[in-house]
């Protein structure tokens, strides 16, 4: 049981490859690449390079060469900038495994795991590898995830076990047999990695949206070539314009930006100490309306300090925990695991170790163990005397479930139960502790055919955690209601909730009350309802489903296994970091590494920010791809004597100042004030209303407007269509820039935009306006875009012009 060497670990690492399961994933750069290559917008510019080849114009080829990998390598940028954050954060939401190496303990990451490395594995924990079963203790597997099968099965010493599995009750000590794609779980890996995520509403109406125009482009390719070659009988003349209007209509930085801001904002939320599974859960982060919150250790310590007791044989309390009576103290440690991870367990430990004579750890050894379960619920464990073979059957749990099985008449349960109750009312959380005999050396199936002897109650003391009264009223003050579910008695948890300033409301629902309860009926209850006891799987289920049912955005805490199944039907899983099984961060959206539920306000504020960042985004790309589009259309519809403004070189000069602008700048803005004090968003949603979509038309329709206007004065003083061009031109970058500023904020004017810190927005403005200065000013360049150098009075004139036509916006109350 000395595990595998340093050395041994290599060897068979060496010999049995890894032991994970990512396909491709050491191709990141090459799948990067490819996507990038199959984007309309490139395959549009690699026409219009080979259309200037065609035409034996090799400046304007080379151009667009040059013009093709510099948007590319923008696209390729930022896009492997996402997959890579979202890459290492699936490095760190891999599960753990805990092995033997070098002769100790360890704990590394799943995909460390090598073919020979002894593996601990206990209730709760899903099985990392393929496996032989070196020890079992009452190891029972549920297989459904290979086999289909709900029902558990039991395993023995010496049979597999296969990755994937989960152990529904028990531990085990096992050997890895296999590893990575070699398991039964990797065979099918393939068909699970190509399954892909669920997209989330507003990912499916940007995928529509972008989809719609990529047809709108390609039928304006197809009109505006056969106008135009109708009209002039020049099809290479023809087939650019066609391609520059094309190129007008892609909003291809949508998709880039949205991948960004999704996958950089998950990454953010490291420094709050959440894990994001997949960056889409940060959309759906600030749209949460109700958090359902367990009590233990998300609103409480968690610290299960030993309060008080009560001997059931004697009728006395103790109030000083160090004088319960000694075998009231040492069954409940009987009762308890060997090696104690639960707080309550690890209490019952240490004041067993403080106040026991003789320590019978040592001559005592576990037979046989009956694994919590039942609602409410209870464990047993056996134990044999090594000495002289003598039996312990110690019982621990919720005193209404030994109560059912205990030997007591109905005056001792009366006792036991107003006890039980009046612990609870002062917040503490209330075990039962029991022993019984069995005479036949054959163990029963069930705890709950032995009749126990109620030995007493333990009272743990579980305070309130220093800061979850801020926590709930910032939730509040956001539009999110917090409601608790619990295991505990429902005057526990009702206590607890007004001590935290939860709930002045008196009325709990029970998880029976809940599972028997009509869904319509329930829809009501659950709204006014903030504090559900007793829970158990099915109801904690029911709760979050009629939740929403009603609408809700619903938030889900849980750390156990029996918390699996409400984190994955909830909108966001939240699982805790520390004292959260395998099974529950699997289920999980989220994982608080801390177990600080205050976290959950950061990231709430930080999903909104980014929601509200990215329609920004979205706005500007809009507002600013209409005039491009109009100033292609426009002239040739209204019969100017000069049609050729843009070419595909101006929209992709465009494109490059576009790009960083809508997914650099607006990823970067800070929260505006005031976001975390109006309510939730609806997830129906859309993701741009009417009156936003109206105001990003109209802002491009104004734009065009001064673009086309500036063109016309210029031609109708007679000026050479090149500068003609250049006012146009000029004026859409000046235009452009003003835009940026004016859609930092849709709520305040730029006056007050101007003050927010974002370092990036004079930096790429500066960029921009760099660029503009050598378009003028630099004669090679002149002949490359077809313009002219301009007077300072001409570029006052186009400053003015795109001005006005911008800031307009700031004298009008806006629609959010």
């Amino acid at each position: 049981m000395n595990g595998l060497t340093t050395a041994e670990v290599e060897k068979s690492r060496g010999e049995n490859g890894s032991n994970a399961l990512a396909l491709g994933g050491d191709r990141l750069f090459l799948n990067v690449l490819w996507e990038i290559v199959k984007e309309p917008m490139f395959l549009l510019l690699l026409a219009a390079c080979f259309v200037y080849v065609f035409a034996r114009q090799y400046q304007e080829s080379l151009i667009m060469l040059v013009s093709l990998f510099i948007v590319a390598g923008i696209s390729l940028f930022q896009e492997y900038r996402s997959r890579n954050a979202i890459k290492a954060l699936n490095r760190l939401s891999q599960p753990k495994a805990r092995v033997i190496r070098n002769g100790g303990k360890t704990e590394i990451e799943v995909d460390e795991l090598v073919v020979g490395d002894v593996i601990l594995l206990e209730e709760g924990d899903i099985v990392p590898a393929d496996v032989s079963l070196i020890e079992t203790r009452d190891l029972s597997l549920d297989e459904s995830i290979l086999t289909g099968e709900s029902a558990s099965v039991f395993r023995q010493t010496g049979e597999q076990a296969f990755r994937g599995t989960l152990l529904a009750s028990g531990n085990a000590t096992a050997t890895v047999t296999a590893v990575g794609t070699k398991t039964e779980f990797g065979k099918i890996g393939k068909a699970v990695a190509e399954a892909g995520q669920v997209r989330t509403p507003l990912q499916q109406q940007i995928r529509s949206f972008v989809r719609n125009m990529v047809w709108i482009g390609a039928a304006a390719f197809v009109i505006v070539v056969g106008y135009n070659y109708f009209r002039s009988k020049d099809l290479l003349h023809s087939f650019l314009q066609g391609l520059t209007l094309a190129m007008s209509i892609l909003p291809e930085e949508i998709p880039v930006a949205f991948s960004t801001f999704q996958a950089l904002g998950a990454f953010r939320l490291l420094r709050y100490n959440i894990i994001v599974k997949q960056p889409q859960y940060v959309e759906t982060l600030g749209a949460a309306t109700v958090i359902c919150a367990d009590k233990t250790g998300t609103l409480t310590e968690n610290r299960m300090r030993i309060a008080e007791g009560f001997d059931a044989r004697t009728g006395k309390p103790f109030t000083d925990p160090k004088l319960l009576t000694a075998e009231l103290l040492e069954y409940a440690m009987w009762s308890s695991e060997t090696d104690p991870f639960d707080p309550m367990e690890k209490s019952i430990h240490q004041l067993y170790e403080t106040t026991t004579h003789t320590d019978n750890r040592k001559t005592y050894r576990q037979v046989h163990e009956y694994p919590i379960s039942g609602s409410p619920p209870m464990m047993t464990h056996v134990f044999r005397n090594s000495m002289d073979g003598s039996h312990v059957i110690a019982a621990k749990g919720a005193p209404e479930r030994l109560l059912q099985h205990c030997t007591l008449d109905q005056g001792g349960r009366s006792i036991i139960e107003e006890q039980a109750m009046a612990y609870a009312r002062r917040g503490f959380r209330v075990l039962a502790v029991g022993k019984a005999d069995w005479p036949d050396a054959k163990w029963p199936l069930s705890q709950d055919e032995f009749k126990f002897d109620l030995l007493g109650l333990i009272a743990f003391e579980d305070p309130p955690k220093e800061k979850i009264s801020e926590t709930i009223s910032n939730f509040s003050k956001a539009g999110i209601r917090l409601k608790m579910i619990t295991g505990d008695y429902a005057e526990t948890a009702l206590a607890i909730a007004q001590q935290i300033g939860l709930s002045k409301n008196p009325e709990v629902m029970k998880g029976t009350e809940v599972v028997e309860m009509e869904l319509s009926e329930l829809r009501k209850r659950v709204e006014h309802v903030q504090v559900f006891a007793r829970m158990f799987p099915e109801a904690k289920l029911k709760v979050i489903e009629a939740l929403k049912e009603n609408g809700e955005v619903v938030a889900m805490t849980g750390d156990g296994v029996n918390d699996a199944p409400a984190l994955k039907a909830a909108h966001i899983g939240i699982a805790m970091g520390k004292r959260g099984s395998e099974v529950a961060k699997g289920a999980a959206s989220l994982v608080l590494t801390d177990d600080d539920l205050s976290h959950m306000t950061d990231a709430v504020a930080l999903g909104r920010k980014i929601y509200d960042n990215l329609k920004k985004a979205i706005q500007y790309i809009v507002s600013i791809h209409i005039p491009i589009i109009l100033i292609v259309t426009l002239p040739l519809l209204l019969g100017w004597p000069f049609t050729d403004i843009f070419f595909p070189v101006h929209v992709i000069f465009l494109e490059l100042i576009m790009g960083p602008t809508c997914s650099i700048i607006y990823e970067n803005e800070p929260m505006e004030p005031g976001t975390m004090e109006r309510p939730p968003r609806k997830m129906t949603q859309t993701f741009l209303t009417l009156p936003q979509l109206t105001t990003s038309i109209i802002q491009g329709l104004v734009i065009t407007a001064g673009c086309l206007g500036i063109g016309y004065y210029a031609l109708k003083q007679g000026h050479s269509n090149e500068l003609v061009r250049t006012h146009i031109f000029s004026t859409l970058l000046f235009a452009n820039i003003f835009l940026t500023l004016v859609n930092r904020s849709f709520r305040h004017s730029v006056l007050t935009t101007l003050r927010y810190k974002n370092p990036l927005v004079p930096l790429i403005i500066g960029i921009t306006i760099l660029f503009i200065v050598c378009l003028l000013t630099i004669p090679a360049l002149h002949n490359v875009f077809g313009l002219r150098p301009l007077s300072l009075q001409q570029i006052g004139l186009c400053i003015g012009v795109a001005a006005v036509n911008t800031f307009w916006i700031n004298l009008r109350i806006r629609a959010w």
